[in-house]
């Protein structure tokens, strides 16, 4: 079955980074990306929903907007969901939950509204309700207009699907891939991060010189619609199937715990990226210059909220700036840290910094130079 009706799409982003992924589907081709607070808005049929949750490494997830109409209380909402077309979208035996949100409406009462959704459909289409379903719709209730989206993504966008070692602390992967893309990097430079935990950014930015989609190896909610369509999905999948040249490598990771080089090879191997890579155990006091053109610097840090002791933090990232401005000329830095005065502690000279963006519960930014003298 083709559905080739034109859907308004959200792809959710990072509070701070909305303007980075607008830019990133407009790279890729999707028709009109616009940001606003919390996401991007673009609009296609349901294959470039597909395209999106396979392809864009900043979105967070993906969700589609069905429908909307009025609703001023329950009676109407429950009459209203029973003349929804579900059966365009849902399948009969696949099992869905519903979410909803009430603002600045007379229905006020989330779960009674969510209840109704859910009786509608499941009296009306047959599909079962499960609190542990894949498919999850999402209506939302504002000045008493009902929208109802549906998450075509599952699980987050950030789960790739290969990443199976992580530290304390984990950078997400859709987060890494807007820093990364927000600190201006081609795809094509090399990459180093001196203290490379599981070697999200090292991981991501090989996958982005290969060309390689971020969500090749997962599956996502959509699949389970009566829109979809394996055989034209597999060929889009198929299409940025590619094998990582042999060296010599051009992303480089360095971190003083063995486990996490240890992670992050394991990782490199498991995303297939392992070929461009080299992960070194050792301190910042010892990290050396790779035989390369020069490139991009990307750190996240420990910052204060993370790890205690901020006098030995400022001497960490004292060291940090002596060594990169020592040793590293001609190379750009890219450090996201939560505290201005640590930033300030490397010496490097700054930029003005990026927008606050919600990492884990803290709000960090992104420090950035221009190359180094």
């Amino acid at each position: 079955m083709t559905d080739t009706h034109t859907y308004e799409i959200f792809l959710v982003a990072p509070p701070g980074l909305e303007p980075v992924l607008a830019d990133e589907a407009r790279a890729a081709g999707f028709a009109t990306p616009t940001a606003s607070p919390g996401g991007v808005t673009i609009h296609g049929d349901w294959s470039e929903v597909w395209r999106a949750n396979l392809t864009l490494r900043g979105a967070t997830r993906v969700l589609v907007r069905l429908g909307s109409f009025r609703a001023f209380h329950l009676a109407q909402l429950d009459k209203r969901a029973r003349k929804f077309p579900w059966g365009d979208v849902l399948r009969p035996d696949m099992p869905v939950r519903v979410e909803a949100v009430c603002k600045r409406s007379k229905i006020y009462h989330h779960k009674a509204a969510a209840q109704r959704v859910e009786t509608a459909i499941r009296e009306t289409l047959g599909a079962p309700i499960s609190k542990d379903a894949a498919l999850v719709l999402k209506v939302r209730i504002d000045d008493n207009l009902v929208t109802i989206s549906l998450d075509t993504s599952g699980e987050s966008l950030h789960k790739r699907g290969y990443k199976t070692a992580t530290g304390k602390a984990p950078m997400r992967e859709t987060l890494a891939a807007l820093f990364l893309e927000a600190a201006g990097y081609d795809g094509q430079e090399p990459v180093l991060d001196p203290m490379c935990g599981s070697g999200t950014f090292l991981i991501e930015a090989a996958e982005m010189s290969l060309g390689l989609s971020p969500g090749r190896a997962r599956h996502f909610a959509f699949e389970h619609l009566a829109s979809f369509d394996a055989d034209a999905f597999a060929k889009l999948k198929a299409a940025s199937a590619v094998a990582a040249p042999a060296g010599p490598p051009k992303y480089f990771g360095s971190d003083r715990n063995a486990g996490a080089i240890a992670n992050s090879r394991q990782n490199a191997e498991a995303a297939g990226v392992a070929p461009l890579t080299q992960f070194t155990e050792g301190s910042i006091s010892d990290l050396q210059r790779p035989d390369t053109t020069p490139g991009l610097v990307i750190v996240n840090p420990p910052y204060g909220g993370r790890i205690g002791n901020k006098k030995l933090l400022f001497a960490l990232y004292g060291t940090l700036g002596k060594v990169l401005l020592e040793r590293f000329s001609g190379w750009r830095v890219a450090i996201i840290t939560s505290d201005g005065g640590l930033a300030k502690a490397t010496g490097l000279p700054f930029l003005p910094p990026g927008p606050p963006v919600d990492h884990g519960g803290t709000k960090v930014k992104l420090y950035q130079t221009a190359k180094l003298s």
